[in-house]
């Protein structure tokens, strides 16, 4: 990781796009970073293997369990304009279902309309 460049700390570290420094709560972007550092842009792929946006509209290919909920989320739901984010577990789709709410999905369970 590259140093703070304002108060030079060497502990910043990546929150999402950005880099953060504990020391004194200065954060850059990423792509900031420093010469010769290119970040890789990272390409998300549905289901069957199309590239994925924000603002897509996926559909969902299998039944999903959801804590809390007698029902749960049934095959072929849509979901619209999604985003795509860097999330836990490989939840890696920001989005609002209609009856649950915000939540995030995987991916590999959603295929693009």
């Amino acid at each position: 990781m590259p140093a703070c460049p304002e108060c030079a700390g060497a502990y910043a570290y990546e929150m999402g796009s950005l880099l953060i420094c504990p020391e004194c709560g200065h954060e850059w972007p990423l792509a900031a970073a420093g010469p010769g550092e290119v970040p890789e842009e990272r390409v998300i792929k549905d289901a069957v293997g199309n590239v994925l946006a924000d603002g897509d509209t996926v559909t969902v290919v299998k039944g999903l369990k959801v804590k809390g909920s007698p029902t749960g989320i049934k095959a072929g739901t849509k979901v619209r304009n999604i985003r795509l984010v860097d999330g836990v577990d490989g939840h890696d789709i920001d989005c609002r279902i209609e009856g649950f709410g915000q939540m995030q999905l995987k991916s590999a369970v959603v295929r693009k309309v």
